[in-house]
């Protein structure tokens, strides 16, 4: 095959007219990639860019598994994602674990008309291998985390998951994503959360320097339903995730922490939205990172509430460390508000760490460079402390070696 459309056309071979893929497939071909002329892409890296670069393929590809993979598959039980395809799943007593062709979306809506503009989501809907299927049954409270292992040994990687949290269950589950030299990773993700229920969800992604990551995620919250989000990206060339909340019913609560280190060229692009429906909803969304060299970071938020959403109570806050002058940080929050009788903030800031803090340590006797590194860790501790407790030392850590190999520069 000499280009990705060969591909695809042999990939599709097997589907029928009128089969969710092959719509897709044509849905992406009138769409077309993004160019940084499209206002919502105009920060990525995308000179150069072509699918030519990347295969198909149509069975995972067994490699090799990183020391933190084992140590956070300890913790938890295992769900193992290779190359999209779902390859081991644990047997537990409330839960199922299945996967399924079905044409669906967990929001209601038909999936090619949800992701109708949305490039990357429709490459997903043509070209993942299926979608697994994570169901907590009503009333089931899993005592220990769910980790998925999602790791990239091949050219593409198209992973959809979907998460239904049943009537008054709880649930932790922890994404770890690794992997992916030289490949393009496109992870589609949607959660429900049913009335009283409770999901923690925390997505880690580690991907190799040269993968391009382009992931979006969307929660569904019931009435009283409790989403806990917590996305943290430290790997990748371009490192885009999306991801919506969408609180449908009273009493329903989101919080989504989302945060990032740039070193090198890398690029970070998280967009959120906060969509308020039905009245006496909530949602906190703060989102924390630093880049450092010549990286950059865009964060780009909107809160969206309906008419009708009365008493809702949405925040959202963004903060970013410049730790080069060389490295550059865009904040771009929004606000939509159709209903008066409701409470709404934002806030963003932008700069360099904190000379006043840094010398109170120096003054201390604290060497300059340890100085900076407390004072980085103490940027991100906010972060870690959101994580489930089977797993927030082992992220931290591993964050923590990250942020060794950083430089600050004045």
């Amino acid at each position: 095959m000499t280009t990705f459309s060969d591909a695809a056309d042999s990939f599709l071979a097997p589907y029928g007219a009128n089969d969710v893929r092959r719509r897709a497939w044509s849905q992406f071909q009138g769409v077309g990639l993004p160019t940084t002329s499209d206002e919502v892409w105009r920060y990525a890296p995308l000179e150069g860019f072509t699918l030519d670069r990347f295969r198909l393929v149509t069975s995972p590809h067994a490699g090799p598994q990183s020391d933190f993979a084992r140590h956070l598959a300890a913790r938890g039980d295992v769900v193992r994602v290779v190359d999209g395809f779902l390859v081991e799943s644990p047997a537990l007593e409330g839960v199922t674990i299945t996967t399924t062709d079905a044409e669906s979306s967990l929001t209601g809506e038909a999936p090619l008309e949800r992701y109708a503009g949305d490039a990357f989501a429709l490459l997903n809907a043509a070209f993942a291998p299926a979608t697994v299927v994570v169901s907590v049954a009503a009333g089931v409270a899993l005592a220990r985390p769910l980790i998925i292992l999602n790791v990239t040994n091949s050219s593409t990687s198209f992973t959809r998951l979907h998460v239904e949290v049943g009537r008054g269950a709880s649930a932790a589950i922890v994404e770890y994503l690794e992997g992916g030299e030289d490949a393009l990773v496109v992870p589609l993700s949607e959660f429900q959360v049913g009335e009283n229920a409770s999901l923690q969800m925390v997505t880690y992604q580690r991907l190799a320097p040269s993968a391009w990551h382009v992931a979006r995620s969307t929660g569904v919250l019931e009435r009283d339903a409790r989403l806990r989000q917590a996305v943290v990206g430290i790997g990748a060339h371009y490192d885009r995730s999306r991801n919506d909340a969408i609180m449908r019913a009273s009493g329903a609560s989101n919080e989504l922490r989302t945060t990032y280190l740039g070193t090198g060229e890398q690029v970070h692009d998280f967009r959120t939205r906060q969509f308020h429906v039905a009245p006496r909803t909530q949602s906190t969304l703060l989102a924390k990172g630093a880049v450092a060299d010549h990286s950059r970071s865009i964060y780009t938020g909107l809160i969206e509430i309906e008419r009708g959403a009365k008493r809702t109570d949405a925040r959202q806050t963004n903060r970013n460390l410049l730790l080069a002058p060389s490295a550059h940080a865009d904040s771009v929050p929004n606000l939509e508000i159709r209903e008066n009788d409701v409470i709404c903030a934002h806030a963003s800031s932008v700069g360099p760490l904190d000379e006043m803090q840094r010398w109170y340590l120096e003054s201390r006797g604290v060497e300059r460079g340890v100085a900076e590194r407390l004072m980085i860790q103490g940027f991100f501790n906010e972060m870690m402390v959101a994580l489930p407790a089977d797993v927030a030392a082992l992220v931290e850590a591993d964050v923590h070696t990250a942020l060794d190999t950083v430089e600050v520069s004045a």
